[in-house]
């Protein structure tokens, strides 16, 4: 199966279109398009970040590898990990942000708001006292 192939079945199975694809890891729609119809190859930089999106391993999208899971022998970047995150839940910082929607919150989703932020803290502090 063609790098393009892959792709787009993988886009598929995500329920994504290309617009909306192209914008989650930063490439214009007409270069997806492309690659999708094998007209051009992505860059290692974009195989890489597509890659990431969809986890799998860049050479499972190169047609090298039948396993589409990454193996685990890639070096782990938490940095790397953390953007995925929030690629996959979709927070970019003006979303997150947005002092319009914090506004709206009611008691009851202020309190689970916290609640969360509790949890964030004291997961910081467990990672310190490692």
């Amino acid at each position: 199966m063609s790098v393009g192939n892959l792709i787009t079945k993988l886009r598929k199975k995500r329920n994504l279109t290309q617009e909306g694809l192209a914008e989650r890891v930063g490439i214009s729609r007409a270069s997806l398009s492309h690659y999708e119809k094998d007209r051009r190859e992505p860059d290692y930089e974009t195989l890489r970040k597509l890659a990431d999106f969809f986890e799998v391993s860049t050479d499972y999208l190169l047609g090298r590898s039948k396993a589409a899971k990454k193996t685990g022998n890639e070096e782990y970047d938490s940095i790397e990990e953390i953007n995925r995150l929030l690629d996959k839940y979709e927070i970019d910082e003006m979303s997150f942000f947005d002092i319009d929607k914090w506004k709206s919150m009611s008691p009851e989703q202020i309190r689970e708001l916290e609640s969360y932020f509790q949890y964030l803290v004291q997961k910081s502090n467990e990672m310190d006292k490692k």
